[in-house]
């Protein structure tokens, strides 16, 4: 008969193509992150972490903005993750701390 029944001992299931390895997100994740100035911790590959507001990046590097400290071009292959910094507000934020809820100590 036909091929239907036939177990060719591959486990995939048939007419599923696999997700793609580019989902283009990157590029929109670091224009909102620019656009807004957040405050971001960049954990590079050598462990180092320099924190600081993503201002430009292109298809292999970051530039970030800092405070007080040189700007810095970080390649995209040097760098282990990007996390926004929750402790920060953003650049554009002018807030006067009144409505800041009380720092908890132990």
């Amino acid at each position: 008969m036909g091929f239907r029944g036939s177990s060719s001992g591959s486990s995939a299931p048939k007419g599923k193509t696999p997700p793609p390895d580019d989902t283009r997100q990157e590029a929109a994740y670091l224009k909102a992150l620019g656009e807004k100035q957040t405050p971001v911790s960049i954990k590079l590959m050598d462990g180092e972490v320099v924190r600081g507001w993503i201002e430009y990046y292109d298809r292999r590097m970051v530039r970030l903005t800092r405070d007080g400290a040189p700007n810095l071009f970080i390649f995209k292959h040097d760098i282990s993750y990007i996390a926004e910094d929750a402790a920060s507000k953003p650049r554009s934020d002018k807030s006067t701390g009144n409505g800041d809820a009380p720092v908890r100590r132990k």
